[in-house]
């Protein structure tokens, strides 16, 4: 067993590389088991942003020409997205992030299957509910993994490899709702989501544990390198006079009272509003407002999310290399600012596809560096409570943001005032990014 290894020191390390023993890669399956995982996630989460420009679906849930209730399907699933975040994200503190990912992914499943034969608009917001009860519970979860099995100095390069599901979830989901839709309609849409929803629960429960020193796969060259770094960060923080938490108030205040905390959540309210208000109108955007056809709609509804997963690959490999880690931050939020303005702008149809992939890419390269400020500030036996937070608060600017788009829509018959909100959104979010470059975070 993991707790009866003998302890390795440096020389008995560098002895048994050379004599011929590699220390295995366990830490970069648990990341890529992480990637899976969100990416069916993502799946699940914005395959409503295909079935609202979908003429047959709108008419059967009667929200037809109604964008704020259009709107409301994505906010409702983010508001208990949020609700969850914070009352039963501490669970992974208690539990440990094997259990409850587990269990969250149960969720997905049962609301995919509920969501294809639901036959009115309440029962589908029931259906994004139970959803956003699910995935509240699972985001925290990932930083929970990092956290545990990898050391600070690997850990914006396996936050970039698993946010890659960010996209790479869009990028799929694009495409192959629009298939899906095309050829059987939009109900089996769901129930192919909740078969493929079996694919990460079985690797979260059957191909992972919650610390290296519980998993068979590791071996004792992977285990030291990992609970050395460990320990290098734990000395760090025990020399900066940093008392380790002892009590639920003590886990809360290390970080509510965390002023680099808060300008990482008023970053991250910002970025999830627009990446939201993005994800939900861009399909409806290109068709509606720009004229693309259905087919060439799920192309360049695809093609942001495509660009996405290489602007977060790059992304997270050059926050492994610089100080402060707030560098890109400022770039996600200014970049998106651009692409949304001109695309709202646009007159051409690729023109505007084209500017919304700058905005889309743009929203991704400052996530690897958020999560590593927020690993890093947030004390590790509060981290899924301190996440979970944030991601709460972020979700319910995320939740208001897709009614608020729906609005202006119906107010005014276009798109313009709703995506400049989120330019507005952009500006706000890159304030909190210049203040901690200028504190050198």
């Amino acid at each position: 067993m993991g707790e009866n290894r003998p302890p390795q020191n440096e020389a008995c390390l560098a002895w048994r590389t050379i004599a011929g023993e590699k220390p295995t890669k366990q830490r970069v399956v648990v990341i890529l088991i992480l990637l899976v995982t969100l990416l069916v996630a993502y799946l699940d989460r914005v395959n409503i942003s295909v079935l609202v420009a979908d003429d047959t679906f709108l008419q059967d849930m009667g929200i037809k020409g109604d964008a704020v209730a259009i709107g409301s399907l994505m906010s409702m699933f983010l508001l208990t997205y949020a609700v969850t975040n914070a009352l039963l994200s501490p669970l992974g503190d208690l539990w440990g992030p094997r259990k409850v990912m587990a269990l969250a992914i149960v969720f997905w499943i049962i609301s995919c299957a509920y969501g294809g034969v639901v036959s009115t608009f309440a029962g589908m917001i029931a259906a994004r509910c139970i959803l956003g009860l699910g995935e509240g519970m699972h985001w925290p979860m990932q930083m929970k993994y990092v956290k545990n099995w990898f050391p600070p100095g690997e850990r914006a390069r396996a936050n970039s490899t698993w946010l890659i599901g960010l996209t790479a979830g869009p990028a799929l989901a694009m495409p192959f709702m629009v298939w899906i839709i095309g050829e059987w309609g939009w109900r089996i849409s769901f129930f192919a989501l909740a078969a493929i929803g079996l694919i990460p629960l079985a690797l979260i429960w059957f191909f992972t544990t919650d610390y290296p020193r519980e998993s068979k796969k590791i071996n004792h060259l992977e285990l030291e390198y990992i609970e050395s770094g460990l320990r290098v960060e734990a000395e760090a923080v025990a020399t900066g006079d940093v008392a380790a938490p002892v009590s639920n108030w003590a886990n809360w205040k290390g970080f509510l009272l965390n002023f680099d905390y808060w300008l990482c959540v008023i970053f991250y309210v910002f970025s999830t509003s627009a990446w939201w208000g993005l994800a939900t109108w861009i399909p409806s955007y290109l068709k509606q407002a720009m004229g693309f056809s259905w087919k060439s709609m799920g192309f360049w509804a695809n093609a942001p999310y495509a660009a996405g997963i290489i602007a977060l690959i790059i992304a997270g490999y050059l926050t492994d290399k610089i100080e402060r880690k707030s560098t890109f931050g400022i770039l996600h939020m200014l970049g998106a600012a651009v692409g949304i303005y001109f695309a709202a702008h646009a007159t051409g149809q690729v023109e505007a596809a084209l500017w919304l992939v700058l905005a889309v890419a743009s929203l991704l390269i400052g996530q690897p560096g958020h999560w590593s400020i927020i690993q890093k500030v947030v004390p590790v036996s509060a981290l899924g409570a301190g996440s979970g937070f944030e991601s709460c608060l972020g979700s319910l600017g995320g939740a208001i943001t897709p009614m608020v788009v729906g609005y202006f829509i119906n107010a005014t018959g276009s798109f313009m005032g709703g995506l400049m909100c989120l330019v507005l959104f952009c500006l706000l979010g890159a304030v909190a990014m210049i203040m901690l470059w200028l504190r050198k975070v």
